[in-house]
């Protein structure tokens, strides 16, 4: 068996998760998880959210701006369009055009033993990002590149899980699940 990394593609639209146990119920959690805005208070890369045309609240079809900040490409907004708002199971949106998105990121929710079981997860898209000028500069360097950047993400939802968990009183963030 070989510890080497998995080969990645972006044409492939990897992606990655976290998961944690919440003491809470998942309406608790939906309430969180809901509210586009809560990642900027836990967050080192989006640092502002907010509704369009007149959305206060989400839905599917319902519009939000991201603006974020990272020190190797400066700051970008995006545009996201909700997918999936199923209380209190699911919610998702698309990055930019939920027909070819940049990326897709949501959340799952499940009862679990008194508690939620709680997902966070993205998987790029195969539109045009910040990540191709990288790409098509080093091709060869692609899936290092790509793990990297999941990498990232990744600790950015740890983040939020465990922001999450401390709001709702369940502050043992070593419940947030590693990758096999």
């Amino acid at each position: 068996m070989s510890d080497a990394p998995t080969e990645l593609r972006l044409v492939d639209r990897p992606g990655t998760e976290a998961t944690i146990h919440v003491d809470a119920s998942p309406e608790a959690v939906w309430a969180l998880v809901s509210d586009v805005t809560m990642p900027v208070r836990f967050s080192d890369e989006l640092h502002e959210v907010r509704w369009l045309d007149g959305a206060e609240r989400p839905a599917v079809a319902a519009r939000f701006v991201g603006r974020n900040r990272h020190a190797a490409v400066g700051e970008w907004e995006t545009t996201c369009t909700i997918t999936r708002c199923d209380p209190p199971r699911e919610f998702a949106w698309a990055v930019e055009d939920p027909d070819d998105p940049v990326a897709d990121w949501g959340f799952s929710l499940t009862p679990d033993d008194g508690g939620t079981r709680l997902t966070q997860w993205v998987r790029f898209g195969t539109a045009r990002s910040g990540l191709n000028p990288a790409i098509e500069a080093m091709p060869d360097k692609e899936s290092k590149i790509l793990h990297g950047r999941l990498g990232q993400l990744r600790a950015n939802m740890e983040r939020n899980l465990a922001g999450i968990a401390g709001e709702l009183g369940a502050q043992d963030a070593s419940a947030i699940d590693q990758p096999s």
